[in-house]
Formats: C-alpha cells, sequence, structure tokens
C-alpha cells in the first residue's frame, strides 16, 4: 500500500467500489458511459469522448494579401516563428510569456490565446507538442504522490495547504495513490474550507483537485491522466446553479472552444455529487438562503438544457427542470444553515456511501 488510510471502515465505500466495477466494465464493453441514476465552428457529441470537432467542419481562410486578415497572418506567422524556435531548442513557454515577448503587437492576452487555439487546431496537435503551457490556477490534495519532470518528488497527503496543479502536466510521472474517489471541486473557498475541516483524512483515502471556477486547462488534464491512470470515480461538488452546471459539463464534455482537444480533455465517467437542486427541498434549506435565478441564468439553463448530452442525462435534466421551476439556486454556503461543518461531516459522506450521485 502506498499510503496508510486513516478514513472510516472498508465497509463505508461498498458502494463506491460496486460503481468502480461498473465504470471498469464500461470501458471493456469500448468506453461507453454505463447508465446513471476550428473548433469554435463546428462540434458533434460522443458520449464515450465529449464534445469533438466534426471532420467536415467550416473551414477560415486568413490570407496575407487581404487587409481585413493581413495582421492576424502576420501574427500567426510570429508566433508560429516563436514556436518552431521552442520545439528546436526543446524549450518550453507559457502563453503569457509568449504574449508579453511584445505585448504591444499583440495587444491584449485573448488575441494570443485565440492564435494558440487556432494553430493547435490547424495543425491537430496538443498546444504541449507545440511546447506552451499554460499557467495553472488549480489545486490538489489527498492521497496522490508523484515525480515531476525535472525529478521533483511531490507528495499531495493533505494537510493544512494543497499542491499547486502542475503545469506540465504531460511530464508527470511515477504517480502512485490509493484513492477511492476523486473530488472536483468548483470554488477555491468550498475546497479550503473541506481542508480545514480534515475532510480528506476523514474520508481518506480519496483526492481533492479544485479549478478555482472554470478549470485551466493543467486541472482539465491532471483531472483526465488521474482518471486514464486509476480509473477510480470521479465525482463534482458544485454550486446548484447554471454556472456550476457549466463547469461540471467543461470537465465531463468539454467546450466547443477545446473540441479538437477532447480525447485529451474530457472524463464522460464523471458523476454529479452535488449540490443537487433536489438536494434544497430534501433537506429543507430555507427560501432566504436561496437566491432567484437571474435573466442570464435562465438563459443559461435553457441553453444547457438544449445541449445534446442532456438527451443522454435524464436525471441531470430532471434536475435542472427542478431549478427551471422553482428559478431559484444556491451556493454550497447554503448548507451551513444546518451547521458549519454539514458538508464534511454529513452531506458529502452520506452521499459517498449511499451512492447518493447522478
Amino acid at each position: 500500500m502506498a499510503f496508510a488510510p486513516m478514513g472510516p471502515e472498508a465497509s463505508f465505500f461498498e458502494v463506491l467500489d460496486r460503481h468502480r466495477e461498473s465504470l471498469l466494465a464500461a470501458l471493456r464493453r469500448g468506453g461507453r458511459e454505463p447508465p446513471s441514476g476550428g473548433s469554435r465552428l463546428a462540434s458533434r457529441f460522443e458520449d464515450s469522448v465529449g464534445l469533438q470537432m466534426v471532420s467536415h467542419c467550416t473551414m477560415r481562410k486568413i490570407k496575407s494579401d487581404s487587409p481585413k486578415s493581413a495582421q492576424k497572418f502576420a501574427l500567426i506567422l510570429k508566433i508560429l516563428s516563436m514556436i518552431y524556435k521552442l520545439v528546436q531548442s526543446n524549450t518550453y513557454a507559457t502563453k503569457r510569456d509568449i504574449y508579453y515577448t511584445d505585448s504591444q503587437l499583440f495587444g491584449n492576452q485573448t488575441v494570443v490565446d485565440n492564435i494558440i487555439n487556432d494553430i493547435s487546431c490547424m495543425l491537430k496537435v496538443s498546444r504541449r507538442s507545440l511546447h506552451i503551457l499554460s499557467t495553472s490556477k488549480g489545486l490538489i490534495a489527498g492521497n496522490l504522490r508523484y515525480i515531476e519532470e525535472d525529478g521533483t518528488k511531490v507528495n499531495c497527503t493533505c494537510g493544512a495547504t494543497a499542491v499547486a496543479v502542475p503545469s506540465n502536466i504531460q511530464g508527470i510521472r511515477n504517480l502512485v495513490t490509493d484513492a477511492k474517489f476523486v473530488l472536483i471541486v468548483e470554488k477555491d473557498a468550498t475546497f479550503q474550507r473541506l481542508l480545514d475541516d480534515n475532510f480528506c483524512n476523514k474520508l481518506s483515502p480519496c483526492i481533492m483537485i479544485t479549478g478555482k471556477g472554470v478549470p485551466d486547462l493543467n486541472t482539465r488534464l491532471l483531472v483526465k491522466k488521474l482518471w486514464d491512470t486509476f480509473h477510480v470515480p470521479v465525482f463534482t461538488l458544485v454550486d446548484a446553479d447554471p454556472h456550476g452546471i457549466e463547469i461540471m459539463c467543461i470537465y465531463k464534455y468539454g467546450s466547443m472552444s477545446m473540441s479538437f482537444e477532447a480525447h485529451h480533455l474530457t472524463v464522460p465517467a464523471i458523476r454529479w455529487l452535488g449540490l443537487l437542486p433536489s438536494d434544497l427541498k430534501r433537506l429543507n434549506v430555507p427560501k432566504d438562503s436561496l437566491i432567484p435565478l437571474t435573466k442570464r441564468d435562465q438563459m443559461k439553463l435553457d441553453s444547457i438544457l438544449r445541449r445534446p448530452y442532456v438527451t443522454c442525462q435524464p436525471f441531470w435534466r430532471k434536475e435542472m427542470e427542478i431549478m427551471a421551476d422553482s428559478k431559484m439556486k444556491a451556493e454550497i454556503q447554503a448548507l451551513t444553515f444546518l451547521s458549519s461543518d454539514y458538508l464534511s461531516r454529513v452531506y458529502l459522506p452520506n452521499k459517498l456511501k449511499f451512492g447518493g450521485w447522478i
């Protein structure tokens, strides 16, 4: 054993272990999910991969002799030349590094980000293959250790502080864990509260990850690497609002803007652990702890309900319809009305022990 478990008795994990067996059986059947209780221009959905670019998508031409696209053409060539030098010298740079080589020329970081995405899509390779790394903002804690590309040994065993997600996920090796599950936490504040409550040790062995809101590329790559390496159940803990559901969908199914890298980024086996809209009624969360949906929230919710992958998730649809009908949303912190540590002491342990995910 890589770690000495300090958590609950083995019987606590019986439902989790059965869930893992069903996921492994699905993989043996060909990768399709078991039933659950230029990329910006066109994409399709496949339940074993997520959103991915279609092979016959619309092409956009950029010409050097066109006044409308001459500047974009020049910027693409400049970044391509920088990529060539990085590959030739076997060195790496972040998107931020590239922007600051000539911030006046590029204007803003978004211009660089979009061009790098276009080049990656055009060449059908990952950013890592272009020797471009993303700056990490995510955190990880729990039953995991690994060696970074430069030989640094990292131990994520849960303590008062977490470990920053590495900037070169493909370079980490010798990953070791006994974790029974991985918990993706939407918000940093919730993640830190769970750390303070010693959640990782109380429910050991497990791994916790947060992307601090919308996840960066490295956090998504790490979740994918953990799934591909260990095939342990992966759950999400997000606010019961359209924004939280959107973030969960990015981890599980990907996004339109990165659909050309879906195979490297998505984990369709992810399950929604909480906070479910139906939990609010079940736990008698008071109305003054709920927040009315804004017009923007309603538009986002309607957009998600129209997506093709929702047809594969009838239980997800039911939860979103509960939210739409009530016209209310809630943050995870709404559970503190029960007790300050209700999330870590009661809510999550019960959900994990009795299979309260969809």
